[in-house]
């Protein structure tokens, strides 16, 4: 008979240590952008209400487009920079209703009906070219996002008055033709924020855009439950597989960039209702990559995002696009400097993950190729 007793196992030293540097990590970028929102705050010499009432405002109107670049990273389509497209979906259905003059939620829900044929029909065809490009989306949505800009210009600037005859002098040229680059909507504007409106210390809650915002979050969450969702995750972790598993990958991927770009159509109609103001021009251009940005700062990747990543990466990224003008202005005397810091840190955070995707790519590849 063995008598030889067994000798407790210690716990690994260092295992703790291990496990917070692991964390650390893993997040890394939002722990970065939280300790640069506290100093930029601190340093703004704004009262924490007024930032904090701000941010409300701001997550209520963005988080609803940030949302919706989920589902295109989950199906493997990486970070959809065609956003844009769908922003523009949304404006023709507040430009219909501009026209139509119907305003109030009336006229929201008229925007909303109105955009959602477009927005559909746009997706489709972006999910048509990005088939085609396999391997390499992001580029081609971007690129897409640039052709779109210029089909609006065209439409808008020289179609209106000449093949669309309007006649409301309120939102086109003098010479006739081409829309204004400003369009009031007053007439819509806080058609959803006022709806169920209420004050907390001062802090306006505007509960209905929260609620559109939480059915949002709902559905992403419920559609990664069924079998379309389980299908978006075959297509990301591995394409060729899904294919081998008889999943119809083309199909799904149309599926997947069109729920994004009619996501993103109802969530510019947010946005612009809560502003009250449409620049005809350049109110769609900056949609995708701010949106990405905010997504970005959360902690989420080119092949990695979740509805956490969102939420946080929407109020960093927005609490230092409220204190970074005044911040420059106390630290240098000059709001620009805050506002190019911001516009840096936006296209400064893609590149970065852009890069470090890359250097993955290019490290798994090496460590597989080590393997063989």
């Amino acid at each position: 008979m063995n008598t030889q007793l067994a000798t407790p196992t210690k716990p690994a030293a260092g295992k703790s240590g291990n496990w917070l540097l692991h964390i650390l990590r893993a997040n890394m970028v939002p722990l970065m952008f939280l300790a640069l929102c506290i100093g930029a705050t601190i340093a703004s010499e704004l009262p924490l209400s007024f930032v904090i009432n701000e941010l409300v405002v701001r997550l209520s109107r963005n988080l609803f487009l940030v949302i919706s670049l989920i589902i295109p990273v989950i199906a493997g389509m990486g970070l959809n920079f065609a956003l844009v497209i769908g922003a523009m979906a949304g404006q023709v259905g507040l430009i219909a209703v501009k026209i139509w003059d119907i305003g109030g939620f009336n006229g929201f829900l008229m925007a909303i009906l109105f955009s959602t044929p477009f927005a559909i029909l746009c997706g489709w065809l972006t999910g048509l070219c990005l088939n085609k490009t396999k391997g390499r989306e992001m580029i081609t949505s971007m690129i897409l996002g640039f052709f779109a800009n210029g089909a609006w210009q065209a439409v808008f600037l020289l179609g209106i008055g000449t093949v669309l005859v309007v006649n409301n002098p309120e939102i086109v040229l003098k010479g006739g033709i081409g829309l204004k680059n400003a369009l009031d909507y007053k007439f819509l504007q806080y058609s959803l924020d006022k709806m169920v409106y209420f004050e907390v210390g001062g802090i306006g809650i505007p509960v209905m855009s929260f609620i559109a915002v939480a059915v949002l979050c709902w559905f992403t969450r419920f559609i990664v439950t069924t079998k379309l969702g389980q299908e978006f995750r075959s297509l990301g972790q591995d394409l060729h597989i899904a294919q081998v598993a008889g999943i119809p990958t083309d199909k799904i991927r149309l599926i997947a960039i069109t729920i994004s770009t009619v996501l993103a159509a109802w969530g510019q109609i947010i946005f612009i209702q809560n502003i009250g103001t449409l620049n005809t021009y350049n109110s769609h251009e900056q949609v995708g990559m701010f949106s990405i940005a905010a997504l970005l700062i959360g902690g989420a990747t080119v092949v990695k995002a979740t509805i956490t990543d969102a939420i946080v990466g929407t109020a960093l990224f927005h609490t230092l696009f409220i204190v970074s003008p005044q911040a420059g202005n106390v630290l240098f005397g000059d709001a620009q400097i805050g506002e190019f810091f911001r516009v840096f840190i936006a296209y400064g955070v893609i590149g970065m993950s852009l890069l470090l995707h890359a250097w993955h790519k290019y490290m798994e590849a090496k460590r597989k190729l080590l393997q063989e």
